[in-house]
């Protein structure tokens, strides 16, 4: 593999890692992993449970996601000489939530090696940039906001039932955009369990406190599973997560090749899929923290950010049934809010990159609401559907 090129190597080559490393840079990793967490672990969460995972299959599959994140993050940081994060696919977990009802926990993770496999060979061979060319922006980001569409409204109906509790995080997370926008999720996490508390709906009793066993479960291959859900996941974690990592780590001043990185990750999610480790990608929003002045004053330092989070995050994953033993003990209303909150912003931005070109409107509402609907025709979800309706749509307009 080609090793990805660096912000002016000659620097960093001057220093060792301890002499780098420096109390701003473990600060900004912990916020990195405790930013990911709370954001979309509650997301996870509920991908596992539709899959029909067992307690300690879903512990199993925190336990791959960490240890896989850890890894990569610390082994590629400290490899390359830059902040280079990884975290597991957000809106790839929102279309596992939506669709796996139904298939047999064997065949999602057949599903997920095949997947990983599609992301591995695209990063081998170099087609992951040219591959990316055939769908447009507009259709990638119409597609991720059909996907998170029934979170963010089920973020309302919840409200239906219990209306304090997400009226306030939801309140919450709007002081927090305004008044401290990195932490504004993990503020609307702790508002929420304060009221939880306060209305006796918080369960701590029983959480377990030891390490997490990882559990294997032997993959089964169906054609259907592996059009309806490997496909849609190698699309939604490549276009609405891939592209958006590299974007961010070019803005900040650092210039990676991609296909080295993409195959890592890709690599690394095969080995962990049969755990539950079904998707890892270059983040997004957590490396941004990394990768700022707050981190350190020095870009060439700050790679040691994205090593103290691969350490975090590897803590976080040995301890995988202690995560899952506290978001049972946390009551649906707060979960569900909380996935619902954590995805608005992204959601918000898909809507807005969907519909920005005037010529790219009729695909992306037709990708948009087909993905959103939750159909399922011949077997074969929504999703892959909305992508092909899109695809469909903007190529007759462009011969038009």
């Amino acid at each position: 593999m080609e090793a990805p090129q660096t912000l002016h190597s000659n620097d960093t080559s001057k220093t060792t890692f301890w002499q780098d490393i420096s109390v701003s840079t473990v600060t900004a990793g912990f916020v990195a992993v405790t930013i990911g967490y709370t954001s979309s672990a509650a997301i996870i969460f509920q991908a596992a449970a539709a899959a029909g995972a067992s307690t300690a299959q879903i512990s199993s599959w925190l336990w791959a996601l960490g240890i896989g994140m850890g890894i990569t993050s610390l082994g590629l940081s400290l490899r390359y000489r830059m902040p280079l994060l990884t975290a597991w696919s957000t809106p790839g977990a929102a279309f596992l939530a939506t669709n796996l009802p139904g298939i047999p926990i064997e065949e999602a993770i057949g599903a997920f090696l095949f997947s990983a496999l599609l992301m591995t060979l695209c990063g081998v061979t170099g087609l992951f940039e040219r591959l990316m060319r055939y769908i447009p922006s507009a259709i990638a980001a119409a597609l991720l906001a059909g996907i998170l569409l029934r979170f963010g409204l089920a973020l309302f109906s919840e409200m239906e039932n219990q209306w304090l509790l997400p009226l306030t995080m939801l309140a919450a997370w709007v002081a927090g955009r305004r008044l401290w926008p990195t932490l504004a999720v993990p503020g609307v996490l702790l508002t929420g369990i304060v009221v939880a508390i306060w209305q006796g709906q918080l369960n701590v009793q029983g959480v377990p406190l030891t390490p997490t066993v990882p559990v294997f479960t032997a993959p089964a291959f169906s054609l259907t599973t592996l059009i309806s859900i490997g496909i849609p996941l190698f699309v939604i974690t490549m276009a609405t997560q891939n592209l958006p990592g590299v974007a961010v780590l070019r803005a900040a001043g650092y210039r990676p090749n991609s296909s080295p990185l993409i195959s890592w990750t890709g690599a690394t999610t095969l080995l962990l899929a049969p755990f539950g480790g079904y998707a890892l990608n270059m983040a997004a929003i957590s490396a941004a923290v990394c990768m700022g002045p707050d981190a350190h004053a020095n870009p060439h330092r700050r790679y040691t950010a994205g090593v103290a989070a691969g350490v975090f995050y590897i803590v976080m994953g040995m301890f995988g049934a202690t995560v899952t033993g506290v978001f049972n003990a946390l009551p649906t209303t707060l979960v569900m809010a909380l996935a619902g909150i954590a995805l608005l912003g992204t959601l918000s931005s898909g809507l807005a990159s969907a519909f920005e070109k005037s010529e790219h409107r009729d695909a992306a509402i037709v990708t948009f609401l087909l993905t959103g609907s939750g159909i399922s025709l011949l077997g074969i979800g929504g999703a892959f559907w909305g992508l092909v309706a899109g695809l469909i749509v903007l190529r007759f307009n462009r011969n038009r």
